[in-house]
């Protein structure tokens, strides 16, 4: 799957752009129409610990799904996402499958 990573304000780490590309092929063995997602990483600045903002836009055929979460690591954020995501693209399948 084609993923397209932003960093906002700052460069992200070589190591942090292959641990989203891994997890979001992961996604692939859900639903396997997805065309292509992008992730987008930013830091808010506040003094709380949970800065750390990932939001993904995972494109599919006639539709789209956007997860948007905030966590104390980037990597706690994409993994929280991608499980947010998994769930949503599933009930995507079950329902083409009930339609068809």
């Amino acid at each position: 799957m084609k993923v397209n990573a932003q960093s906002v304000n700052f460069a992200a780490d070589g190591k942090l752009i292959d641990f989203i590309q891994n997890r979001m092929d992961k996604l692939e063995t859900f639903y396997d129409k997805v065309i292509s997602s992008d992730v987008y990483l930013k830091v808010e600045n506040t003094s709380e610990k949970e800065n750390k903002i990932v939001e993904i836009k995972v494109h599919v055929p006639r539709d789209q799904f956007i997860v948007k979460k905030q966590c104390k690591s980037f990597e706690e954020a994409v993994d929280s996402a991608c499980s947010s995501l998994e769930r949503q693209l599933v009930k995507k399948k079950e329902k083409m499958r009930a339609h068809a």
